[in-house]
């Protein structure tokens, strides 16, 4: 009989309706700033996966992470899943900070291209995001996912809706 060594890993994070809520009225640059400056904790997801705020300016957003064994896929290397959410979340916050108050974003599209397998032994990598086009409601982005050297992991393109933010709470139901 084969045993395991077992492991576990505890996630805590803050009310996320509550930091919409807090967040309501800035502009996207405004609430990227609060949350890398600790005035608006990170979003659930960000904690869920040990990624963090990087770097923040007008239309360049970087997001960073530690590779974990708790990203791991079978195959022994960070599971794509995982770049794919630190690149979009890259790209789309790139949009997000060059949109006024009121409004917001949503991925229409996205397409990665994995280069070479990240694994615990790569250590900290970077999802740099970039606006490309910023239209009244269409944007583009790209990001690359880079090492501490600037070797390139994986690279991928986005379209986003841009739409009004006071048409629905973020969980789905009417504001």
């Amino acid at each position: 009989m084969t045993t395991f060594e077992e492991r576990s890993r505890v996630v805590t994070w803050e009310d996320p309706v509550a930091s919409w809520k807090a967040a309501s009225g800035l502009g996207g640059i405004e609430v990227l700033r609060a949350i890398e400056g600790g005035a608006l904790p990170p979003p659930p997801v960000a904690r869920l996966l040990g990624f963090e705020v990087d770097q923040v300016s007008e239309g360049l957003v970087t997001f960073a992470f530690v590779p974990a064994e708790f990203h791991y896929n079978p195959l022994g290397t960070v599971h794509g899943g995982i770049l794919t959410t630190v690149l979009d979340s890259a790209m789309g916050c790139a949009v997000h900070s060059r949109l006024r108050a009121g409004l917001s974003y949503t991925t229409l599209e996205l397409k990665v291209n994995f280069l070479k397998p990240v694994r615990v032994t790569t250590g900290r990598v970077r999802g740099e995001g970039k606006v490309v086009h910023l239209g009244g409601r269409v944007a583009t982005a790209e990001a690359h996912l880079v090492d501490g050297d600037g070797a390139l992991y994986a690279h991928g393109t986005s379209t986003c809706l841009i739409s009004s933010s006071g048409a629905s709470s973020p969980n789905g139901g009417a504001a």
